[in-house]
């Protein structure tokens, strides 16, 4: 079965999401077919992703800067840019050892990683290649309009820095005429080196894949004086990442929810135990859990939020679920959990979440549907990142991480089911890192 598993995880962080209609809706409906059921195809519209005032009804290029268009939302809740209520650009804090690997930069200076780019800086961290024709322009662009943003102060205590995955192929000459590409200017450095080099420092930032197509596509936001990290989605708005570099540069020197610089660091587990909450819930078989203790720890999960109420993405996300669950069978319920979280708990009472799974075929171990008291569930929804005060605002996100290894990520939760089973596999089977290079909190 797995066998099926393909495609690129990376092409899974810039699908469109598909709005579904009611869980009522579709009652009648079997379950395999809930997704294609549920779909309604918005009508497409394209944006520069350098000059976002450059829309389209139709594919092209962007007049200004020659630039493919993107596909961009027209409805809510179609992708994380739309910046919906509720929802955090942020995934991950935690501290890291950076080491000081000798790289080249794109005007060909030799530097030291830590000591030239990262010591006592508030730095931003992407990965990129520049043969790259999907993710990567994105992504740099964005990071242009985070540079236009902070003005200044890039280059003054403030670092934005773009790591090839690419080493062989992209010299310092071919960085420096993609850097001119997206006007990049002083204080943004892109780096190559040798491939062993750049493979180990992409492992110690967690930006390493076999196969570069299938890099992160997400950025990591540091203060090195404070000890303090984050790793959040590369594409979202600019106006939230400036934020997250604010909030990072505002940190003290030694912040008290990491291990300060003479302090003990904890393991990726350890550290997990110490932030994730672990409230008594219940399942949909009114079975009490511990959230941690029984759900999370010493497993691969996968996280998304939901109601059996709700008239937009739930449905959809459910069923795009039950085929990962299909995909993953030999592993959901043995080193694998699925966690729905509900974000309506008054209404959904264990009796609501069973129906509500039986609809779906969920009749089997691996997969909780999870409510409780409005304060215990409101405490974890807010751990991950998932509350929103209205509830069809909720995160349309799935949160994958393995609390064991520190390996956090963010899918959207209408990705390919092959794209999240394969994400899953990855932190099932992670690439070997070098220990204590990235002890992870989850944010």
């Amino acid at each position: 079965m797995l066998a099926r598993i393909g495609g690129s995880v990376l092409a899974a962080s810039i699908l469109l999401l598909a709005i579904g209609p009611s869980f009522p809706r579709i009652a009648s409906e079997p379950a395999e077919n809930a997704v294609e059921k549920a779909v309604i195809k918005p009508q497409s519209s394209y944006v520069c992703p350098m000059h976002p005032d450059v829309k389209s009804n139709s594919p092209g290029k962007c007049p200004k800067c020659g630039m493919t268009l993107e596909l961009a939302p027209s409805t809510k809740n179609q992708t994380p840019a739309a910046g919906a209520k509720g929802e955090s650009a942020s995934a991950l804090a935690f501290r890291m050892k950076i080491p000081d690997t000798q790289v080249s930069d794109q005007n060909g200076r030799k530097l030291r990683f830590y000591t030239d780019l990262v010591k006592n800086n508030t730095v931003v961290i992407e990965f990129i290649f520049t043969s790259c024709t999907t993710i990567c322009p994105p992504l740099t662009a964005v990071l242009r309009q985070v540079q236009q943003q902070l003005g200044d102060r890039v280059g003054s205590g403030l670092a934005l820095v773009s790591v090839t995955v690419d080493p062989a192929y992209d010299t310092p000459e071919r960085l420096k005429e993609f850097a001119d590409r997206f006007r990049a200017g002083p204080g943004w450095s892109f780096v190559t080196g040798s491939q062993s080099d750049i493979d180990d420092l992409l492992k110690s930032l967690g930006g390493y894949a076999a196969d570069r197509t299938q890099h992160s596509p997400m950025i990591l936001i540091g203060n090195d004086s404070a000890g303090y990290w984050t790793r959040t989605y590369g594409l979202a708005p600019p106006s939230k990442l400036v934020q997250l570099i604010n909030d990072a540069a505002a940190r003290p020197a030694s912040h008290p929810s990491v291990a300060g610089p003479s302090g003990p660091v904890l393991t990726p587990a350890q550290a997990a135990a110490h932030y994730f909450p672990n409230p008594v819930l219940f399942t949909q078989d009114n079975k009490s859990v511990h959230f941690y203790d029984d759900l999370i720890q010493q497993k691969v999960v996968l996280i998304d939020f939901m109601f059996t109420t709700c008239t937009g993405i739930c449905p959809s996300m459910t069923a795009n679920l039950a085929r990962v669950r299909h995909l993953l069978a030999g592993h959901v319920g043995r080193d694998v959990n699925i966690i729905s979280i509900t974000v309506d708990p008054a209404v959904d009472t264990p009796q609501e979440l069973r129906k509500y799974a039986e609809f779906y075929g969920v009749d089997g171990p691996g997969w909780y549907f999870l409510t409780g008291a409005k304060k215990d569930v409101d405490q974890v929804l807010y751990k991950l990142g998932g509350y929103a005060e209205d509830k069809n605002d909720h995160s349309t996100f799935l949160i994958i991480g393995n609390a064991e290894t520190g390996q956090w990520m963010k899918m959207f939760a209408m990705a390919r089911p092959d794209q999240i089973a394969e994400a899953v596999m990855t932190l099932l089977n992670p690439p070997t890192t070098h220990p204590g290079r990235g002890d992870t909190i989850p944010r």
